[in-house]
Order: C-alpha cells, then sequence, then structure tokens
C-alpha cells in the first residue's frame, strides 16, 4: 500500500519536495534554488522553465532521499509562491515570456491609473484586495499588451494563464488539466471571493480574456495525475493551496480567532475569520484562508514584502555574513544604545501601507555603526512590521480573546528574533515542533483527500508547540522602540 504523501513547495527562491511518511514525519527532502532576474528596478522575473526543472529534481531527490519509489507515494499536495504569473502556449507548454513575480512593482502606474479612475472600491468589494501590483492580474495585462501578439493569440484560446500551481499542474499532467484552487485564484484581481467564480466584469476592466482562466476547484480536490514518465509511476494530485494558506491549514489554525504568521521571503499573518467575510477598514487583505467540500474559511491578510529577502540582501548584497543562520548571532553583538531602524521597502511597502513607490531606508546611522548594528536592525524590522499587521487586525476583527501568535518559516529558527517579536507585540509565539508548515498544509489536503491522514480536527489535535516565547520586555522600552520605528516608516512613505 502507497504510504507516502508527496509536497510539492514551490517558494520564491528555491523549489522543495518533501515526502512525509505514514507518521507524518519527514521521510526524505530535496530542495533547489533557482535565478533572481531584476530587468530594471522594482521588476522581478523567474524563468519558468528553471523553476519546473527545479521541482523535478527536487522530487527525485526526496524519493532517493527516503529509498521510495513513486509507486510508494499516494498522492502529491503543491503549495506555491501565490501571484507570479505564467502565460503559456496550450499547444506546446512553452511560456511565452518569464514569469512576473509577486514581487514586481511594473505596474504599479496602471495601479495608480485604476485608483484615480475610481475602480478600487468594485474590486476591494468582489475580491477582498487593493489595487496594488502585487496581484496578478495587471500582470497578466502587461503580458498581454507587451508581448507581439499574445493578445490575439489569447483571444483565440491558444493561450493558457496560470499562477504557479497551474503551471506546475499542466506540466506534471502532460497538458491534461489546466486548474487552480481557491486560494490561488482569490489573489488575481480577477475573481469574486464571495460567489466563488470568475468575473466577468473584473476581467473586462482589466482586459483579461477568460479563456485564458483555469478551472477553480476546491483545495482538497482531483488534479490531475502526474505522468508516469516523470518519476515512475504516476501519482494523483489531490491537493493545492498557495503558500500562505496551506501554512495556515499547516498550522491548523481551523478556528475563528486563530493566528499565523509565516517568515519567508516575505512575512504573512492570517487571521481565520471563519464563513464571516471581514472587510478591513485597515488596508488588510480579506481573502480565501481555504476551501473544502465547496465551503470557504476567509481570513484577514497583512503582507510584507521583505522579511527573509532583507536577510538574504545582509548575505549577498552587503557579504556582512556567508550563511543567513550567522544574523542572529551578529545582531547579539550590536551596541544597544544606537537606535537603528531599516525599513526594508526594497520593493515597496505591503500591508498596512500600500506603498509601491516607497524605497529601503536606514535610519539613525552613526559613525559607530557596523554590521552587528544592521543586522539587528533587518531583523527587528520584521517584528516591527508585524506588529503593524498584528495591530490592525485587532481594530478590524472583534472576535475576542487574548492573541497568541503561531509562527514558521525559516526566519523562526532564530530565538534572539522570536523574542523580540513577542517582546515587540506583547503576546506570546508559539513555534511548532515541525516548522514546513507550508509543505505539511500542502500535505495534509492530499493525505486527507486520499484518506490517509486525519480530518480537521484530528489533524488539530497532533499539531504540537517545540517553544513558547513570552514577552519580556519593559512597557516604557517597547513604547519607545514602536515610536522609533513609526517615525522610520513615517519617513519612507511617498505619500
Amino acid at each position: 500500500m502507497s504510504k507516502f504523501i508527496l509536497a510539492i513547495d514551490q517558494g520564491t527562491t528555491s523549489s522543495r519536495a518533501i515526502l512525509f511518511d505514514d507518521k507524518r514525519a519527514i521521510a526524505g527532502v530535496g530542495q533547489k534554488e533557482f535565478t533572481q532576474h531584476f530587468p530594471q528596478d522594482g521588476w522581478v522575473e523567474h524563468d519558468p522553465e528553471e523553476i519546473w526543472d527545479s521541482v523535478v529534481w527536487s522530487v527525485r531527490k526526496a524519493l532517493k532521499e527516503a529509498g521510495a519509489k513513486a509507486s510508494d507515494v499516494a498522492a502529491i499536495g503543491i503549495t506555491n509562491q501565490r501571484e507570479t504569473v505564467v502565460i503559456w502556449d496550450r499547444a506546446t507548454g512553452k511560456p511565452i515570456h518569464n514569469a512576473i513575480v509577486w514581487q514586481d512593482r511594473r505596474t504599479a502606474a496602471l495601479c495608480a491609473q485604476l485608483k484615480k479612475a475610481g475602480h478600487e472600491k468594485l474590486v476591494t468589494r468582489k475580491t477582498g484586495l487593493l489595487l496594488d501590483p502585487y496581484f496578478s492580474g495587471t500582470k497578466v495585462k502587461w503580458l498581454l499588451d507587451k508581448v507581439k501578439g499574445a493578445r490575439r493569440r489569447a483571444e483565440k484560446g491558444e493561450l493558457a494563464f496560470g499562477t504557479i500551481d497551474s503551471f506546475l499542474i499542466w506540466r506534471l499532467t502532460g497538458g491534461t488539466v489546466h486548474a487552480t484552487d481557491a486560494t490561488n485564484a482569490g489573489r488575481t484581481l480577477l475573481f469574486d471571493i464571495g460567489k466563488n467564480q470568475w468575473d466577468k466584469q473584473l476581467c473586462a476592466l482589466l482586459d483579461v480574456p477568460m479563456a485564458l482562466l483555469p478551472e477553480v476547484r476546491d483545495c482538497a480536490d482531483d488534479f490531475g495525475m502526474a505522468e508516469e514518465s516523470l518519476f515512475g509511476a504516476p501519482i494523483p494530485i489531490l491537493g493545492v493551496a498557495g503558500d500562505q494558506h496551506a501554512a495556515t491549514i499547516g498550522q491548523a489554525c481551523f478556528e475563528p480567532g486563530m493566528l499565523k504568521s509565516t517568515y519567508g521571503t516575505g512575512c504573512f499573518a492570517l487571521l481565520n475569520t471563519g464563513a464571516d467575510m471581514v472587510r478591513s477598514k485597515n488596508r488588510l487583505l480579506t481573502t480565501i484562508a481555504y476551501r473544502l467540500n465547496g465551503e470557504t474559511t476567509y481570513a484577514l491578510e497583512g503582507s510584507i514584502f521583505i522579511a527573509g529577502a532583507a536577510v538574504q540582501w545582509i548575505r549577498d548584497g552587503l557579504k556582512l555574513v556567508k550563511e543567513a543562520s550567522e544574523t542572529g548571532p551578529l545582531a547579539l553583538k550590536a551596541d544597544p544604545s544606537q537606535h537603528v531602524y531599516m525599513v526594508p521597502a526594497f520593493v515597496g511597502l505591503g500591508a498596512p501601507w500600500w506603498d509601491a513607490e516607497a524605497r529601503g531606508a536606514i535610519y539613525g546611522l552613526t559613525r559607530n555603526t557596523g554590521p552587528a548594528e544592521i543586522a539587528r536592525a533587518a531583523l527587528e524590522a520584521v517584528c516591527y512590521q508585524t506588529r503593524d499587521l498584528l495591530s490592525a487586525m485587532q481594530k478590524d476583527w472583534k472576535g475576542g480573546g487574548d492573541t497568541v501568535l503561531r509562527v514558521d518559516g525559516g526566519m523562526v529558527a532564530s530565538d534572539w528574533t522570536m523574542q523580540f517579536l513577542a517582546d515587540i507585540l506583547d503576546a506570546p509565539v508559539d513555534r511548532p515542533t515541525i516548522l514546513e508548515t507550508t509543505a505539511l498544509g500542502a500535505a495534509w489536503l492530499a493525505g486527507m483527500k486520499a484518506g490517509l491522514w486525519p480530518k480537521q480536527a484530528g489533524f488539530a489535535k497532533a499539531w504540537a508547540r517545540d517553544t513558547r516565547f513570552e514577552p519580556d520586555m519593559a512597557a516604557k522600552l517597547r513604547k519607545s522602540k514602536i515610536a522609533g520605528w513609526d517615525e522610520a516608516v513615517q519617513r519612507t512613505l511617498t505619500r
């Protein structure tokens, strides 16, 4: 009997494949980084072919590490970087252009134009989103307008659009399935999250032919069969969710009021609001947390574009460290008397500011400022931004109860960072025993659909905490630090 579940976690800087055994323990891992392309200031692209190759390589590596064959795998779950756009030829499967990444800001002027024309209220009412270059829809329009012949071919039905999950499903199934799930569809600016369907009015507004769009399915659903030629045996694809939604599931945040924050390239906090589609008054996003058995659970989301990416910049750009893991120990050496703030607006500022034109800045530099102070400022910035998100959420949602934040992602391995997070939030922070919660969420969707893993209640019961970080900072110091951060942000905003 097939006993493994394979999670494909296609992220912003690398692709990972994780094989979970029948006890939901990690049996094998494959991971491969791929190239980041920056054609112009604020533009970010990926080569879809390189992404595809990295996924196939990672799956084969995970199988090999586990000593498993494809026939031992019961199902595949896919989770992906959201909002990143690919358009490909239906006949050949070849992309017509590089993927435009969620961080990309090239459509800022178009978004500003649509706002000025008064369209944002309609877009927000239907999608829960704002008119920002972050989301997929304006990227699709850009590709159709800029790639020669693309619009004509799209209108004739010769091209297909998808976020990365759709592109992988198409490739895995040999072009037999063009589909996505509700969480990814809900981030395109083209999907009505109340009616759970593509919206003709929004597609017309962004000039996107509906012939381009994939079919939208539940998060736990039949997405076709991965071809035998890829891994040695056909494997059903039974789960799909965007990375932040998969992490919400992996953290077992199934009850209204439960809150998680994932620290990867960016940082994304989701608050489960149940069947209630809460409309934010503080420029947060209303989003689909997940859709199971046709029933939609909603969430409030705050999006920070740069989190772990700031650590990457310290490593690769400034070359202050050789490994990202060295940043925490370096920050410990910082002079506590220096008040250095980094506002990492490398690709604009996300929630609750939504300033696409803002750019990164460091404040409070002195002649004594060195690598340790800059490292500390980068890590602290993630925590300050999380506080901004949670503060906005508490104003929007009156569900009550004390906040406990469940955290995951690469940065949470740093005890120093997590303690500062608890201190600045003045709330407990829980780090789980399994940090690969995004992959775990995708695996649960597939494993549950395959009938091998427990339903929601059983899965939630198995969630285990590794460490709780309790706040331990004097209120006066916390207030002073937050005031300094707020001033730094105000100086960085362009409007």
